[in-house]
C-alpha cells in the first residue's frame, strides 16, 4: 500500500468534526442541501433497485451536463439503472430536472473511508464511470477494492493538475492503477494519464461535443423576446467574482455608441445574485434581477439572470456570448454550449480547461480571444455594428459544434463490454 494513503485516511478521520462543521457552514450558506445532507455521509433514504446498476460521478454542473448523453443511453438499456452522483447543489438541481426517467441522483459522499464504504455497501454498483478529473483517493481506491470496474470518461489533466499529481506520484499511480480504462479528452491528456500511472488510456475526443443544445422554456423565450424587442444585446455567461463589475464597465463604454444596449449577465453561482445586484447598483446601473421576477424595461441596462437552468434561454436571446472565468479567473467555462446555439463567442486568455477547443474555435473564425476589457469592448462593438458578421458566425459555430457528433458512439462502443458485464477487471 502507498505510504501516504494510511496517513491521508487517518487525517480525514481525525478531521471528521471539522468536516461536519464545514458541511453545516456550507448548508447555512445554501451550498449544501439541508434535506439531503446525510448523503454526504454515505447514507441514503432510497432503496437500491434490482438489476445492474451503473454509477457515474460528475463533480459539478459542467461535467454532469456533458455526461447527459451517456446517462440517457445507459438508462435506455434494459435492466440497467444509472446512479449519478455530483457534489454541488446547482448540479443536483440540473440533474433532477434533466435526468431520464428511472435514473437516480445522489450527492457524492465526502472522502472519509467509513462514508465511502456506506455508499458502496448500499448501492453496490456493477460499474463505475468517473467524469473528467476528480480523483478522490478513498472513493476510487475503495471502489476498485470492492471489485467494481472503474472507467475514466472525458479525462482531463490540466497543467496545474499534472504538476500537482507529479508531486504525489505514488498515490495517483495507485489510484489510476484501479481503472480498467481511461479515456482522455485529448492526446495530451492521454499522455499525462499514462505518465501518472494509467494502465490503458485512449483518446476518442471530448464528450462535450456529444451534448445536445441546452433546453429552453418556449413561453419564457417568447415573453423575453417581446420585452427586449430590437434592442442590441450581448451575454456574459458563467461569470465569477469580479467579472460582473468588469462587464459593467464594458457596458458603460459600449453604451456611448449603443444607448439602448442591454447586457445580460448569468453568474456561474446564482446564489451570488443579491451581492452582484448591490455591486452594480452602487455603480448606478439600472438592473433587473431575474430571480426576483423583475421585468426588463427600456431603462434597464443590465439583466442579471441569477436563476438555474435558464442558460439556454439567454444564449438564444443574445447573439454575442462572452465566456466567464477567462479574463479574471483561470480555466474558463464550456464554450461549446453557446456554439451549439450559433453564438459569436468571446473569451479571455485563461481558457486552460478548454484550450484545444478554444484554439480551434478561433481558427474557425467565429470566436475571438481578447486580452483585457478594452479588447473585449472593441470586439463586442465590432459585432454589434455588423449583423452580417453575426450571421456568418452563427453558421460556423453550429457547424463546429456538430462536427464531432460521432464521439459518443465511439466511446460507448469502447466501454460496451463493461456495460454489459462481459469484461473481467
Amino acid at each position: 500500500m502507498v505510504v501516504a494513503l494510511p496517513l491521508y485516511r487517518a487525517l480525514i478521520t481525525i478531521c471528521t468534526p471539522l468536516i461536519k462543521y464545514y458541511l453545516n457552514r456550507r448548508m447555512i450558506n445554501g451550498k449544501e442541501d439541508r434535506l439531503r445532507l446525510n448523503e454526504r455521509l454515505g447514507l441514503s433514504n432510497l432503496t437500491r433497485p434490482s438489476g445492474r446498476m451503473i454509477w457515474l460521478h460528475a463533480a459539478s454542473i459542467g461535467e454532469s451536463i456533458s455526461m447527459l448523453p451517456v446517462i440517457e443511453h445507459l438508462q435506455a438499456r434494459d435492466k440497467i439503472t444509472v446512479l449519478i452522483t455530483t457534489g454541488t447543489t446547482t448540479s443536483a438541481s440540473t440533474m433532477i430536472d434533466r435526468l431520464p426517467i428511472g435514473a437516480i441522483h445522489q450527492y457524492v459522499p465526502i472522502d472519509r473511508l467509513l462514508w465511502v464504504r456506506r455508499f458502496l455497501d448500499h448501492w453496490r454498483p456493477d460499474l463505475a464511470l468517473l467524469a473528467e478529473s476528480e480523483f478522490w483517493p478513498n472513493l476510487l481506491i475503495e471502489t476498485a477494492t470492492y471489485g467494481i470496474p472503474l472507467i475514466l470518461l472525458n479525462g482531463r489533466i490540466s497543467d496545474r493538475s499534472f504538476a500537482r499529481w507529479q508531486r504525489h506520484s505514488q498515490i495517483i499511480r495507485y489510484i489510476l492503477n484501479g481503472f480498467v480504462l481511461c479515456l482522455g479528452q485529448t492526446l495530451i491528456d492521454v499522455e499525462r494519464l499514462i505518465a501518472l500511472g494509467a494502465k490503458r488510456a485512449l483518446c476518442y475526443g471530448n464528450l462535450k461535443f456529444a451534448a445536445t443544445p441546452l433546453p429552453v422554456d418556449l413561453v419564457n423565450l417568447t415573453e423575453l423576446t417581446s420585452q427586449l424587442g430590437s434592442r442590441p444585446r450581448w451575454l456574459a455567461a458563467s461569470t465569477h467574482p469580479g467579472e460582473e463589475m468588469l462587464i459593467g464597465r464594458v457596458h458603460k463604454a459600449l453604451q456611448i455608441q449603443y444607448p439602448e444596449l442591454l447586457t445580460i449577465i448569468v453568474p456561474r453561482h446564482p446564489n451570488r445574485g443579491n451581492k452582484i445586484v448591490a455591486e452594480l447598483i452602487s455603480q448606478n446601473f439600472v438592473v433587473a434581477q431575474r430571480c426576483a421576477g423583475q421585468l426588463v424595461t427600456l431603462q434597464t441596462q443590465i439583466l442579471l439572470a441569477d436563476t438555474l437552468g435558464e442558460m439556454g434561454l439567454f444564449i438564444r436571446l443574445a447573439p454575442i456570448v462572452f465566456i466567464g472565468k477567462s479574463l479574471l479567473g483561470r480555466g474558463g467555462q464550456n464554450p461549446l454550449e453557446p456554439a451549439l446555439l450559433g453564438a459569436s463567442i468571446l473569451f479571455g486568455p485563461h481558457m486552460d480547461n478548454f484550450s484545444e477547443i478554444a484554439e480551434r474555435m478561433c481558427n474557425d473564425s467565429f470566436a475571438e480571444q481578447v486580452v483585457d476589457e478594452t479588447a473585449l469592448t472593441v470586439a463586442v462593438s465590432r459585432r454589434l455594428s455588423n449583423p452580417k458578421l453575426l450571421i456568418q458566425h452563427k453558421e460556423k459555430s453550429k457547424n463546429f459544434a456538430v462536427a464531432k457528433s460521432g464521439i459518443l458512439d465511439a466511446v460507448l462502443a469502447e466501454i460496451d463490454p463493461w456495460i454489459e458485464g462481459n469484461m473481467l477487471t
